[in-house]
């Protein structure tokens, strides 16, 4: 019976160790510090862009698809970031970020269904995003900590990956490309 108790602790652990130690969140900006293109927010996140979307459940089920026409602004290190979603489901919402650029390759961005202020770091190739998101009140209104990476390809495009996650939890996912139009 310890024996059995001893190899479930152990099993638990290794499943723990797995969830915070392996997993897509903890990845670190500087595994990418070397990779290329260089990401630049002002150039790839300026003009017009086309983002195409799934969104997928705590089960890994799709539970919504998006397209959304994206505008990027700047004025100096101050830009904006707007957004005009269409879901598949026919909701729509509009989005808008203000971002501002700091020391050091890191900025911050804030937006109307944000907790306080969102952190950003870009490195190499990718950026990475963390804050609390606030879901509309049919969305259940619920605050989730939301981890975005935004990959940055050859050709322009950007990939874009979001775990949102709830006591820890992951409840929700994001997968988009984002090009510029």
């Amino acid at each position: 019976m310890k024996l059995l108790a001893a190899c479930l602790a152990i099993l638990l652990l290794a499943m723990i160790a797995k969830t915070y130690l392996f997993s897509f969140r903890f990845q670190s900006p500087r595994d990418y510090a070397q990779t290329g293109p260089q990401f630049d927010l002002k150039t790839h996140l300026s003009g017009e862009i086309l983002s195409e979307g799934l969104i997928f459940g705590p089960s890994g089920q799709m539970t919504n698809s998006f397209t959304a026409k994206m505008v990027g602004t700047w004025e100096g290190d101050t830009g904006t970031l707007t957004e005009e979603f269409t879901y598949s489901n026919g909701k729509t919402q509009s989005r808008k970020w203000y971002l501002t650029l700091g020391a050091n390759n890191t900025f911050t961005a804030t937006a109307d269904d944000l907790v306080g202020e969102a952190r950003g770091v870009v490195s190499g190739s990718t950026v990475r995003l963390s804050y609390e998101i606030i879901l509309p009140k049919e969305s259940g209104g619920h605050t989730l900590q939301a981890t975005d990476w935004m990959y940055l390809t050859a050709d322009g495009a950007i990939m874009n990956k979001s775990e949102m996650r709830k006591f820890g939890l992951k409840v929700a996912e994001l997968i988009a490309t984002m090009r510029p139009i």
